[in-house]
């Protein structure tokens, strides 16, 4: 049986090694160490409340996650409170894929989103998981632009 459940602090090494199969299963090779990294991130975000982390267990195995980030910006006539939140750390084990599980742990995201009296979520999407978001009734929206800055 299925367990879901809020990650912990006590959970940051879990949601290390889980982010790491995410980033490879995205294609993305592991050329540098980023485990403490990712550990403050996850001890940070967890203890301010800025990340809301699910796990998804099968008999204490995590074996699905996903989260919520929080942001802030300046209120606008679209959204009133000018809170939004990015789903993002959505990853499944392999063989877990398939069943319903990352469209189930989606819902308790947007379900947990709805409560906080959100009304703006937004994700990037990998090629893997863009059929199971529209699917769930995102929309492409193409007005975000990014700046990548090399050291």
């Amino acid at each position: 049986m299925l367990k879901f459940r809020k990650a912990t602090i006590d959970d940051c090494n879990q949601l290390v090694n889980l982010r790491k199969l995410q980033l490879i299963d995205e294609g993305i090779e592991p050329s540098i160490n980023i485990d403490a990294e990712l550990s403050m991130f996850f001890k940070n975000k967890l203890g301010d409340g800025t990340i809301i982390q699910w796990l998804v267990e099968d008999h204490k195995d995590i074996i699905a996650c996903g989260a919520i980030i929080f942001y802030e910006f300046p209120p606008s006539y679209t959204n009133r409170t000018g809170k939004r939140a990015y789903i993002a750390n959505m990853y499944t084990k392999d063989h877990y894929r398939g069943q319903g599980i990352a469209t189930k742990l989606l819902s308790t995201l947007v379900n947990e989103v709805k409560q906080l009296g959100i009304t703006k979520i937004w994700l990037t999407a990998s090629k893997m998981g863009k059929p199971v978001y529209k699917k769930f009734g995102f929309i492409e929206v193409d007005d975000d632009l990014e700046l990548s800055i090399n050291d």
